[in-house]
Parts: C-alpha cells; structure tokens; sequence
C-alpha cells in the first residue's frame, strides 16, 4: 500500500484518509516519579466525517477544516451527543490530584468547552449555524443537510465554507 504524508501529519492509504488524534484528556501526562509519559493517540480515518471528505477532495482548505474540528472538539467535550447507553467512564483512582495540566476538573472541562462551542454558535448567527451543527456536529452529509433545510443541491458548501471561515476567525486561527 502506497502512503503518502501530507498536512497535519495525515497520510493517504488505499483510499482512506488517515491522522493520528490525542485522545481527550491525555495531552501529555506525569508518571508517579514526575517523569512525563507521551500521549495516548489513536488513528482515525478523516475521510469518515463530511468534513474530511471535503477537505479530501479539495472543496475546503485546511484552515477551514480546523475549524470545524474544533468546534466538532468542543461539542464532543462538551457531551451535547446523544447518550444511547449508560456511562462507563472510570471512576477515580485516588485523592491525589487528578486532571490535565490545564487544572480543570473533568465538569469544569466540560463546562468550558460548553461555553466556547455556544459562543462559536453565536459567533456563527442564525443563518451559518444550522447547516455547521448539522455537517460538523451531526455528521450529515452535505446532500442530506440541504435537503432537510430546503436548500438547492450544491448550496451548501457555498454556505458551510463561509460558516467555517467564520469560525477559523472565532477560533484565531493563523491563515
């Protein structure tokens, strides 16, 4: 299989879209003895996610796709998703101090990230912030995002790459 590395560490393999992605909470930890430990990542196929598939083909830029993955980020972090079975998570190891390096408690994280992905809403407007929860929120694809607000075929990419350049800016992105 051929592989080929391009932006933001992903690379390409039999058709599939492929990056490495830190999993949440775990940026980079401490050991009992004070030595840090890498990241825990996983990879993820890009190309699964409108927004992915979009950026695959050419139909939006990289800082438009970062966007997107922050906001996505957020509302994950934030658990606005639908919970569709009892929650696993693990309860806490000890007393001693628990959390990432940004000093936030698991609630107050989720707090924050609540917080932003209201703003980057707001930030959005009426008019630019349904067709982003629906593609990068919901995961729909763009056909089925236009037709469900009654919009033309191909309108919505139109529309979706101005909602991201809006939130590249919301975000302060460089670019």
């Amino acid at each position: 299989m051929a592989q080929d590395q391009g932006p933001h560490g992903m690379r390409a393999e039999a058709g599939r879209l492929l990056a490495e992605k830190v999993t949440e909470g775990e940026t980079v930890g401490r050991r009992v003895d004070g030595a840090r430990r890498p990241a825990r990542s996983v990879t993820v196929n890009l190309a699964e996610s409108p927004l992915g598939w979009l950026l695959a083909r050419g139909l939006i830029g990289e800082r438009q796709f970062d966007a997107g993955e922050k906001l996505r980020s957020d509302w994950e972090r934030a658990n606005l998703s639908p919970s569709l079975t009892m929650r696993w998570d693990a309860a806490p190891r000890s007393s001693a101090r628990r959390g990432s390096d940004d000093h936030l408690e698991p609630t107050e994280r989720q707090t924050a990230a609540r917080q932003r992905f209201d703003a980057a809403m707001a930030a959005l407007g009426r008019d630019l912030n349904d067709i982003a929860w629906r593609v990068i929120c919901s995961g729909e694809a763009m056909p089925v995002a236009e037709k469900a607000l009654g919009w033309p075929v191909r309108s919505g990419r139109l529309v979706l790459r101005l909602a991201l350049d809006r939130l590249a800016d919301f975000y302060r992105l460089p670019g």
